[in-house]
């Protein structure tokens, strides 16, 4: 049951992405694109999630899960702070 909970997280963030990529593709607000780099990295977030606790049992991704949320939050707060200026 846990692995269907990450796949639904993993494909949520995958849609948030794709509509947001979509929203910047027609307004090219920056923030959009920000916004859309930041849930691409939580799909893979998400999704390292499900191959570490679902398929691959016996090895750790937890350092690829753990570096996958800092790029995909470093890249939102990046965009934040150069778009309040």
């Amino acid at each position: 049951m846990a692995g269907v909970v990450y796949i639904l997280s993993a494909l949520t963030c995958l849609a948030c992405a794709l509509l947001l990529g979509r929203g910047y593709a027609r307004t090219k607000s920056r923030l959009l694109l920000w916004s859309c780099l930041c849930f691409t990295g939580l799909f893979a977030n998400n999704a390292l999630l499900f191959l570490d606790l679902v398929v691959y049992t016996q090895k750790d991704l937890s350092l690829w899960r753990s570096l996958a949320a800092l790029v995909a939050l470093s890249l939102l707060l990046i965009g934040l702070i150069w778009e309040s200026e």
